[in-house]
């Protein structure tokens, strides 16, 4: 099938990382951390029942949040580069999708030729000193459902694919939308059950055989 939009997930399927957990470990709640975000992943525990409970513990700097946006890129998956570039020659409407932090994920976009009007993420406030004062309660991807939601809107009458390696990348079904499960850095059982379309290649390359 050809895809006129292409929504991509950000943590462990543009970057290896998970950005909420590399934040924890900068302040030694690691373990902890990860084991929330791998619950909400897995579907195991919903989205806004670890969100909160993870900034509130975390409370990450705009230092911190620099800190991460060099390390998403540092760490970015192999042919997402070449995947981007492609899509975007082709003139496909390409966006990011995540309940990631917006302003860590901007530079990455940005390194991708992606404008800052397509990345969907949750914002995050700061103090006038730099210090973390909280992010935005209202965002629909900070919760259960809102990945669906944001999908819905960017649709419309277009044919559309979400590109992700989490249980909340499968609401995007709900939206009418197909979803590609990428296990190339995260396989999850979850996901391969749900998915279109399932690919463990850990080359994003992959998956432009489903989308073109």
């Amino acid at each position: 099938m050809s895809f006129d939009v292409i929504c991509f997930d950000c943590d462990s399927t543009l970057s290896r990382i998970e950005g909420i957990d590399e934040l924890a470990r900068r302040v030694g709640l690691g373990e902890e951390m990860s084991r929330l975000t791998d619950a909400a992943m897995n579907g195991v525990l919903p989205l806004e029942a670890v969100y909160e409970r993870r900034l509130s513990l975390i409370r990450p700097d705009q230092a911190s949040i620099n800190w991460l946006a060099d390390l998403y890129i540092a760490e970015i998956v192999e042919g997402v580069k070449e995947v981007f570039a492609y899509l975007l020659s082709q003139d496909k409407a390409v966006h990011i999708v995540s309940g990631g932090l917006r302003q860590a994920i901007l530079p990455l976009a940005q390194y991708l030729g992606l404008p800052e009007s397509h990345v969907h993420a949750v914002d995050i406030y700061f103090n006038e000193d730099g210090s973390y004062r909280n992010y935005d309660l209202n965002s629909p991807l900070a919760r259960t459902g809102g990945k669906a939601l944001v999908v819905g809107t960017l649709k419309g009458q277009c044919s559309l694919i979400m590109v992700g390696d989490g249980k909340t990348d499968m609401e995007a079904k709900q939206a009418g939308a197909y979803v590609l499960g990428f296990g190339g850095v995260a396989d999850r059982a979850i996901v391969r059950e749900l998915a279109d379309f399932y690919t463990t290649e850990p080359n994003l390359l992959s998956v432009l055989e489903h989308i073109m």
